[in-house]
């Protein structure tokens, strides 16, 4: 396992050094806006499975995606409503999840056979240069054993995983506070699954 902090290597040769493991196949931790998550290439299925098994994470959990550019979401998702739309062009980048129609060859391990991917442009972070420097999705579930607290820190990275990574990305504590707002926009009617950074109020005030 590798540990790199950008603060000391600058965050150029950081962004790709964890671009180039996420391409070769490697699993990754970084800092998004709020806690550290776990990534990997979204149609990269051997990574995927070890990304369940490090994290003792259920079957049928789907594994929330992050994207660099709203243009990404033609490799993920069948369409996009105007409800989605709306709700992108205004939180994104941000602590909004949308649960989205998923395309017919996304692996059920990013939607558990649910038929809909979760996908955000993250907010000022690590984790969103990360998505922008690679051009394609990756995951973004916490960095934890299942059904244990977020890390917010790379030490508490280390505890849960020890030598499993590949690499983590040590940008020190992260925010923390509340996780991503979950909507499902999947059709026309939304529906809130969790509530978090956005407020329900701020969602239909777009909409």
């Amino acid at each position: 396992m590798t540990i790199m902090r950008p603060a000391e290597t600058g965050i150029s040769e950081a962004l790709e050094k964890a671009s180039g493991i996420i391409k070769k196949g490697g699993v990754i931790a970084y800092p998004t806006e709020t806690f550290y998550g776990l990534g990997v290439k979204y149609d990269d299925i051997a990574a995927l499975k070890k990304l369940y098994g490090i994290k003792h994470r259920s079957w049928n959990k789907a594994l929330p995606l992050i994207i660099g550019e709203k243009g990404e979401l033609d490799l993920v998702t069948s369409g996009i409503t105007v409800s989605a739309e709306k709700l992108a062009e205004k939180f994104w980048p941000g602590p909004l999840t949308l649960l989205l129609p998923a395309r017919p060859d996304i692996s059920e391990f990013i939607t558990a056979k649910t038929g809909k991917i979760a996908v955000r442009i993250p907010g000022e972070s690590f984790a969103l240069d990360l998505a922008r420097s690679l051009g394609f999705p990756i995951t973004a579930t916490s960095a934890n054993i299942s059904g244990m607290p977020p890390a917010d820190t790379a030490d508490d990275v280390i505890r849960y995983f020890g030598d499993a990574l590949d690499l983590i990305i040590d940008c020190g504590k992260t925010p923390g506070g509340k996780p991503s707002t979950i909507v499902d926009a999947s059709g026309e009617k939304i529906r809130f699954l969790r509530a978090g950074a956005i407020s329900i109020e701020d969602v239909f005030n777009v909409l």
